[in-house]
Parts: structure tokens; C-alpha cells; sequence
């Protein structure tokens, strides 16, 4: 989301730009540049830090050779942290898009991987 497009937002809602801003920054669902096809947004907070995401999210940065905030070259993968996405039980895990993805392993997250690049094969 530009700038410009927070402050048209901003006038329409009768809002000072800062307030639009703060919103658009501060929700996880407002991507103020590109991100690529999969965001994997990894949950960071203590429940799943103690379940081992922080392992997760190492795992992917090297997989992917990327880090927080960063997308792949080919614009398939962005990948993001996230605070509390509600699913403690089932740490550690990754929201992407509508999905939630439990339990996560390294095996896991390969299987994911794939199945993203192997879907992107097929739609193109």
C-alpha cells in the first residue's frame, strides 16, 4: 500500500495520515511493498519460541535464502514474523494466507516448500 493511496484513505475517513499509517503498519495483513506469492508469516511469541519457532524460521531464512522481510528473487516466497496467531496448542506454526500450518518441522516446512513451487509450476 503506497503512501499515497494511505493518505486518499486518510481523506475519505476524515483522519490524520498517521492514523492510517499506524493501522497499516501495525496489522500483518497490510503489506506496504510487494511480497511474493506464499507469505509465510512465522509466529515468534513465547508459546511457540518454547516449541522450537525460532529453529523454523532459521530453517527457512536458509532454505529460502532469505531473511525477515525479504522476498525470493523469483517472487514466489516473503517471509514475515507474526505475533500471537491464536493456535498455542499446535506451536510451533506459520500462518499463510487463510491456512494455518501446525506442528511445523523441518520435514514439514520442506513438504510445504514444494508444494508451493510445484503448484507455481503448474499454473504457469
Amino acid at each position: 500500500m503506497s503512501a499515497e493511496t494511505m493518505d486518499y484513505v486518510a481523506g475519505l475517513l476524515k483522519l490524520e495520515p498517521i492514523e492510517v499509517y499506524e493501522v497499516a503498519t501495525f496489522y500483518t495483513m497490510y503489506n506496504l511493498k510487494p511480497v511474493g506469492k506464499h507469505v509465510f508469516e512465522v509466529c515468534h511469541t513465547g508459546p511457540c519460541m518454547l516449541r522450537g519457532s525460532d529453529d523454523i524460521l532459521a530453517y527457512i531464512k536458509e532454505k529460502l535464502g532469505i531473511g525477515v522481510g525479504e522476498t525470493t528473487a523469483d517472487g514466489l516466497f516473503t517471509l514475515k514474523t507474526a505475533e500471537c496467531l491464536g493456535a498455542c496448542g499446535y506451536a510451533p506454526m506459520m500462518q499463510m494466507g487463510k491456512y494455518y500450518k501446525e506442528h511445523l518441522t523441518k520435514e514439514k516446512v520442506d513438504r510445504i516448500i514444494e508444494e508451493c513451487r510445484a503448484q507455481a509450476a503448474a499454473n504457469n
